[in-house]
């Protein structure tokens, strides 16, 4: 029997009238089973239908090369700083046979891939789960937080934590509640893979590196590009932080704040707001899941609304301008609150601060006991929420939580 065909392996498909040669590309999961896909020699991918094939040869096995981890000497006179590596773009690399990206650096070859932070720090990685952005859950917090919390206990001068970017800031809001670190925890990846020329990864880690083995600044905070050259980085506040762009390098953004820091060719420039090094680690882990994040729009019905919330302990509602939804949905969450349910409004335009003061439908929903976000983005008050609700079972008690200044993401001054 013929040795059957694997992903990249280069093949010739042999069909009544034509053949072709190419590589194999794997079936994805949506794949009906009635046709492969080969990648030909012009980067063209083409569909076979099987019952057309006669014969299929393989003309060269795939052989894949892993990534190279390199070894260096401890040195006593740098810091020390732990890379928690969790997947995403930042780990991964294109394949150039089938086009895809695939999950492919561990946190060592992260580490070995980019030898200028070797320069300023000894670096040690730890790989502690291995996941696109969209695969990460709640449940995945408290033990990214939990690893965060060991290294600091070892007297680890900084943690830089690898992520993927969709749902980075939902990571580096929750790490912000969960855990008081007397050292910088820095989340930072990449828009576009590793292995490319136009990588981004590079110099998120560097910059990240430099902040987190130096700088005299505490807290946990995002670094990515500032801007689409490799110029500048800026430093954001954890639960204050944004992608605004599906590619750009410089998608991330602070909401109502400016960056925590700018990091370029001249150094570190930390704002006058941030915390500096020193104090004692605490870490709580507390988390309710039964939250939802929901996002009004013109149509929403009520039946839907209180569907949406059936079931859970608090929501976050997403409302228009200075926090509003339509009137005649009033009523569903006054029950909801009447209930026990904890709701807070937030705004969907993302800068600026909900206010529900001004308007008549504000001052409905605040008499429906609605609480408001202030300058929160939706994402930080939805994890903010699961905290309070973990740590908190009493309602009025949960709501103190929500009102209180946490871990610095509420701002005095929204800027204009």
């Amino acid at each position: 029997m013929d040795e059957k065909p694997k992903p990249k392996d280069l093949i010739r498909v042999l069909c009544d009238k034509f053949a072709y040669e190419g590589h194999l590309i794997p079936r994805p999961d949506s794949d009906d089973g009635t046709h492969i896909t080969i990648k030909l020699k012009s980067g063209y991918d083409i569909g076979i239908k099987k019952e057309k094939i006669k014969e299929i040869k393989i003309l060269q096995k795939a052989q894949d090369k892993p990534a190279k981890t390199e070894k260096y000497p401890f040195d006593t006179s740098k810091p020390s700083l732990t890379v928690l590596a969790t997947g995403g773009t930042i780990a991964s690399k294109l394949d150039y046979i089938t086009g895809g990206v695939n999950s492919a650096f561990s946190a060592n070859q992260l580490i070995s891939a980019v030898p200028e932070m070797k320069e300023f720090a000894n670096l040690k990685g730890e790989q502690v789960f291995n996941k696109f952005s969209e695969d990460m859950q709640p449940k995945d917090w408290p033990k990214l937080a939990m690893h965060a919390y060991n290294a600091i206990s070892k007297g680890i001068n900084g943690i830089i934590i690898t992520h993927g970017t969709d749902t980075m800031s939902f990571s580096s809001a929750a790490l912000s509640f969960m855990l008081k670190t007397p050292i910088p925890v820095i989340f930072t990846g990449a828009q576009r893979s590793s292995d490319r020329g136009s990588s981004d990864a590079a110099m998120n880690m560097i910059h990240a590196a430099l902040v987190a083995s130096s700088s005299d600044i505490s807290g946990v905070f995002v670094c990515m590009h500032a801007g689409p050259s490799d110029t500048i980085s800026h430093l954001h506040w954890g639960n204050a932080v944004r992608k605004l762009h599906s590619s750009r390098r410089d998608a991330f953004k602070s909401v109502n704040r400016p960056p925590a820091a700018t990091i370029g060719d001249e150094g570190v420039k930390i704002h006058p707001k941030a915390k500096k090094r020193g104090g004692e680690a605490e870490i709580d882990t507390r988390l309710c899941e039964d939250v939802s994040l929901i996002k009004y729009y013109p149509g929403m019905t009520s039946q839907y609304l209180a569907s949406l919330l059936n079931g859970q302990k608090g929501a976050i509602i997403e409302g228009t301008g200075l926090g509003h939804i339509a009137n005649s949905l009033i009523p569903v969450l006054k029950q909801a609150t009447d209930d026990g349910k904890i709701i807070y409004m937030a705004s969907q335009t993302v800068h600026g601060r909900v206010n529900m003061n001004v308007y008549s439908t504000g001052r409905r929903l605040l008499k429906a006991n609605i609480g408001s976000c202030r300058d929160m983005t939706a994402e930080t008050a939805y994890v903010k929420m699961m905290c309070a609700l973990g740590r908190e079972k009493d309602q009025q008690k949960a709501i103190q939580i929500m009102d209180s200044d946490l871990a610095g993401e509420f701002w005095d001054c929204t800027p204009l």
